[in-house]
């Protein structure tokens, strides 16, 4: 199964695909994608069987477009978003998790 990106076209394995995802919206229920290859960001949105992709739109997220990812699930954290595909499972941290523990490492370093 490759997943591709909508910009350049290029196709990814489902790993290096997910491993480029970043900043859960936990609101909007998006993930941001940046690509490894052309550097094209995209937002997201995980579903059962699919990735949706689109626009922020009146406070929301409308999904324009719809790729297929046959036994893709998700499952939604307090401070993140799980992806999960076979076996394999990738963390997506919320912004303000990532930033706290940004701040965390920067403090500790003192």
């Amino acid at each position: 199964m490759l997943i591709p990106c909508l910009a350049c076209e290029s196709r990814f394995r489902p790993d290096e695909y997910f491993r480029a995802c970043h900043d859960y919206h936990r609101g909007k229920d998006v993930v941001a994608w940046t690509c490894p290859r052309c550097g094209n960001q995209d937002e997201l949105r995980v579903f059962t069987g699919e990735l949706g992709f689109g626009y922020a739109r009146h406070g929301g997220f409308d999904v324009s477009d719809r790729v297929r990812v046959p036994g893709l699930r998700r499952r939604r954290e307090d401070l993140r978003l799980d992806i999960s595909l076979d076996h394999e499972v990738w963390r997506v941290p919320t912004r303000a998790h990532r930033f706290a523990d940004a701040r965390h490492r920067l403090v500790g370093a003192h």
